[in-house]
């Protein structure tokens, strides 16, 4: 099987490692063991660190629950509203969840809307599989928003999947619950399935952390979630599938193939941080929150870069005033100062560039990209 170059991790395992300012992260400040059992100390519930840490050192590092433990799976049932455990997998990340969810349900032939920009994995493992995709591209005077009239241009009688990514990356958009629910009329209407791709779900900047999901709304409606994000454990390469009952076994029947089961350990400290994830997101809105204010007084005196600011999620994608390829900017901009940024041609987006706001040194590291972009 033929698939394109992944363009996003190939620049980031080509760069990120050598950046003194790394803006490409989309994570928050990741948490150690000792931070987070030091957090879940702290949290409202009374958490009993001491006996969480005697079941840890007494755990038989042997193969895990195969499809994720009760345990996990009543947790990650606890961030919906109409969901039963037996609509929940646990996979190897939300990386692994989408790969399972397209080899469970697309053949060749099938046709695929991909709203972007997104994650290169929505429209690449589709097209090696043989379907035909087609890119519906959201626009910055319509916030980053789908419109559903342009969409039901793109959508036909033949589309069995339109996928999408709420909160998105890279443009920090959010789809308000309205607009969710217009979203699921219309699905219905043309009997498509929903991949959601929920993994920033949690870091609105606006109102409820938490926006509708659209498992719990649509019978065909595929929610993607992970520990990386909202939770600040990409470490644990966990992530899991909600969706109805008869496709999760499909995917279970596919994930034999590919994952067996995730690591015992993975599993019990994302048990661990969702019992308290009050605690986890109380830390990291503070980091985000900070994080934008420094962002949006950078962005307010820099005439050079515009952008549509972020209401959730953990990135920002800024539209650069100079006439250079993005690939071209970053690379001359990390040689010459240290600092990384994504080039948006990596995410079908040429003339702009990707910032994780929640980033290390950021005020420092705006600066910098400020006087690279005026000389």
């Amino acid at each position: 099987m033929k698939i394109s170059p992944f363009k996003i991790e190939e620049w980031m395992n080509r760069y990120e490692a050598g950046a003194l300012y790394d803006l490409t992260t989309t994570c928050i400040k990741p948490l150690s063991v000792y931070e987070l059992m030091d957090l879940c100390s702290h949290s409202s519930n009374s958490y009993n660190t001491e006996k969480e840490f005697e079941k840890i050192l007494k755990t038989p590092l042997g193969y895990g629950d195969i499809t994720g433990s009760e345990r996990l799976k009543d947790n990650i049932k606890s961030l919906y509203t109409n969901q039963a455990t037996a609509n929940i997998t646990i996979t190897h990340g939300a990386i692994g969840a989408n790969q399972l969810i397209f080899y469970s349900l697309l053949e060749k032939g099938d046709e695929v809307v991909c709203i972007v920009p997104t994650y290169q994995q929505h429209y690449s493992i589709p097209e090696s599989i043989g379907a035909e995709v087609k890119l519906y591209f959201l626009k910055e005077e319509n916030n980053w928003l789908p419109d559903i009239e342009e969409l039901s241009k793109i959508v036909t009688s033949k589309t069995k999947l339109l996928c999408l990514n709420n909160p998105n990356n890279p443009t920090g958009s959010v789809i308000p619950n309205w607009l969710i629910e217009e979203l699921v009329e219309f699905a219905k209407k043309n009997n498509v399935w929903v991949l959601s791709d929920e993994v920033y779900r949690g870091l609105n900047l606006i109102g409820n952390p938490y926006s509708i999901s659209i498992a719990d709304i649509y019978e065909k409606g595929i929610s993607v979630g992970s520990m990386s994000k909202t939770y600040s454990l990409p470490g644990l390469r966990l992530g899991w599938v909600c969706a109805r009952e008869d496709l999760i076994n499909e995917i279970n029947h596919q994930r034999q193939y590919n994952t067996i089961s995730v690591g015992v350990l993975d599993d019990f400290f994302a048990s661990v941080a969702l019992e308290n994830k009050n605690i986890i997101q109380e830390r990291n809105f503070n980091i985000m929150q900070l994080g934008m204010n420094t962002f949006s007084e950078w962005l307010t005196n820099e005439p050079l870069a515009e952008c549509i600011i972020p209401n959730g999620g953990t990135t920002a994608l800024v539209k650069y005033k100079k006439d250079m390829p993005s690939r071209e900017l970053c690379r001359r901009l990390q040689n010459r100062t240290g600092v990384a940024l994504l080039p948006g041609e990596t995410m079908e987006m040429e003339g702009y560039v990707r910032i994780g706001y929640c980033a290390v040194a950021l005020k420092s590291a705006l600066n910098m990209f400020s006087e690279f972009l005026h000389q």
